[in-house]
């Protein structure tokens, strides 16, 4: 048996929480989790711009009380996210 991927943790992990909706957008940082997220049972929301998938998951958040969702890739992704 291999041992699981950290993206394959990260995917029954959100799962485990009850997390149903992920907003975000890709990016080569993150691809291996895009992967397993195209598996799991958690809609993704595509958005246009990191910043937007913060606000998107801070509205769904309210709106819902779930966990908000935002996944982004490094470097101008993240920072994209905080500006």
């Amino acid at each position: 048996m291999t041992e699981p991927t950290g993206a394959q943790i990260l995917m029954q992990v959100l799962k485990e929480q009850g997390v149903d909706t992920l907003f975000g957008y890709p990016g080569g940082a993150v691809i291996d989790i895009y992967d397993e997220l195209a598996r799991a049972e958690i809609r993704h929301v595509l958005v246009r711009h990191e910043q937007g998938a913060v606000h998107a998951a801070d509205g769904y958040a309210r709106v819902s009380g779930k966990v908000g969702v935002c996944l982004v890739t490094s470097g101008p992704g993240a920072t994209n996210t905080v500006t």
